[in-house]
């Protein structure tokens, strides 16, 4: 044995360890996991680095180079079953390995991690700007120091509050019940100071792409080795009579947020405008926390378009047994009310009451700092495959707009920015961008859960393996005898495989 046996853990027979499953053992408190291929035992945190998932409820799949991967069962983030490393996010953190050896029979582990080499450092004397401060921008940070950057790296953003999970808002912190909630930070303090991460208060009033120049609102000028666009959206205002009164609010950051929750008790009456993601997480939200709420929408049913019409119908069934009022195929003419929102009146005339009106009516890209040619018709800015806008110049997040089978989208979700910014950060440094995988979003409302996993594409037929009723199902999206998606609850292995594996069909 290599080391002294207090240094180990007897954890199970070599004879009850499965092959190409994730086993769940524990050293004391410490939940761990094993998985066994042909060519050894590795063992890995039982949790998964993001926010805790546990590793066990996950799946290993084989990619289509051939290697495997771990997959988190709530949020897909995937790593190496060789090394531990990080694959893909949302987690921005390896799986820290545990060394195993085999004695009589018997799989020992040991109880510190492996230590992890840090690459050789590169790069010191050139400078990153990352302009933003949310998951594409952080993930970009990250990855640079990980991969052995040493240079400077300049993280501009007006918010001056440490970057937080956006994603949070509308799904736990306006639901926690909580005054003062407040979204989770994706780094604490600590790590920008350990990292040597430059983060400046101001914002980008114009990008000069060609001359790799930034100009500050500060009246600075920057013109650094590298630039990473990273500045994402902002929630499209409402563009009617009454919305700029008291009482009527957008949810795009934790600002939004605290004024929401500081505006809502159990006598308040909301009405919410839209019927998309943001907007029926807020309504499920608002409605924990006592409120009364109604949902105007032009659709019959929500996200029947994203995810067909039995999955639409159940989720807005859902919302109807916890109390939610929704008023389909409507638009709202305008808010009415004096020094304050006191309700809405639709377009065939109906008014409804109401003290508080939230719009969740879609985002658009922030580019104002860009000139009007970089900007398409999407009003995104083109990107290739390495997520380049031009020389030394990359975009990623609900900015950029790339090119799949000959179509250009923009991805105006979480992990797919994180996807990326780790591609822009790893070709700034001269190494392979690897592989961007198929978009992958979930939504939460009440005690369900949603995944979808594809590109934004329309489909002829949906057919639903399960129940969307009891939200216990899989449905796949085809257009043209192909599958173009999938949308699952209840299902995390099957979707953990199909995040890796899909594109291989």
């Amino acid at each position: 044995m290599s080391q002294d046996l207090l240094d180990w853990t007897d954890v199970l027979a070599l004879d009850d360890l499965p092959l190409e499953v994730i086993t769940p053992v524990s050293i004391g408190e410490k939940a761990l996991v094993l998985y066994r291929s042909t060519d050894g035992i590795r063992a890995f945190d039982g949790k998964c680095p993001h926010k805790g998932a546990p590793m066990e409820q996950g799946v290993a799949c084989k990619s289509r180079h051939g290697d495997v991967q771990l997959v988190c069962p709530w949020h897909k983030a995937s790593f190496s079953a060789e090394s531990g490393r990080l694959i893909a996010p949302p987690a921005l953190d390896p799986l820290n390995r545990y060394p195993v050896e085999v004695h009589d029979g018997r799989v020992l582990v040991g109880k510190q991690a492996i230590r992890r080499e840090p690459p050789a450092p590169m790069r010191e004397h050139e400078t990153v700007a990352i302009i933003g401060a949310g998951a594409a921008a952080i993930a970009a940070a990250v990855t640079l120091r990980e991969e052995g950057y040493a240079g400077r790296v300049l993280l501009i953003s007006p918010e001056a509050e440490l970057p937080y999970d956006r994603t949070a808002l509308s799904k736990m912190v306006l639901g926690s019940g909580e005054k003062d909630a407040a979204p989770p930070a994706l780094r604490p303090e600590s790590w920008y100071e350990a990292n040597n991460i430059e983060r400046i208060t101001d914002r980008v009033t114009k990008l000069d792409i060609e001359g790799r120049t930034l100009s500050l609102g500060s009246g600075e000028t920057l013109t650094p080795d590298h630039i990473l666009v990273a500045s994402g959206s902002r929630a499209r205002a409402l563009d009617i009579p009454g919305a700029a009164l008291p009482g009527v609010k957008l949810l795009r950051g934790a600002e939004d947020a605290r004024a929401i929750i500081a505006s809502v008790d159990e006598k308040t009456s909301v009405v919410v405008i839209g019927s998309g993601f943001i907007g029926m997480e807020a309504a499920a939200a608002l409605r924990k926390r006592g409120a009364g709420v109604t949902v105007v929408s032009q659709s019959a049913l929500p996200f029947e378009k994203q995810l067909g019409k039995d999955i639409a119908s159940a989720m807005r069934s859902l919302h109807e047994e916890k109390g939610v009022a929704f008023i389909p195929s409507r638009k709202v003419k305008a808010i009415t009310g004096g020094e304050a929102v006191s309700g809405v009146e639709l377009d065939d005339g109906t008014r409804i009451g109401a003290t508080l009106v939230l719009a969740g009516i879609g985002a658009e890209p922030v580019l104002d700092f860009l000139p009007d040619y970089a900007i398409n018709d999407q009003g995104g800015i083109d990107v290739d495959e390495a997520m380049r806008v031009g020389a030394h110049v990359y975009a990623a997040g609900d900015i950029a707009s790339m090119s799949h089978e000959g179509q250009r989208y923009r991805i105006e979700h979480w992990r797919t920015a994180q996807c990326q910014a780790r591609i822009a950060a790893r070709t700034m440094l001269g190494l392979p961008g690897g592989d961007l995988p198929t978009p992958w979003f979930w939504t939460q409302q009440y005690d369900r859960k949603i995944e979808y996993l594809g590109w934004p594409q329309p489909h002829d037929a949906v057919q639903i393996d399960g129940s969307a009723q009891s939200f216990d199902f899989m449905a796949q999206y085809v257009a043209q005898d192909k599958t173009v998606g999938l949308a699952a609850a209840s299902r995390p292995k099957e979707m953990g495989e199909a995040a890796v594996t899909f594109d291989d069909a």
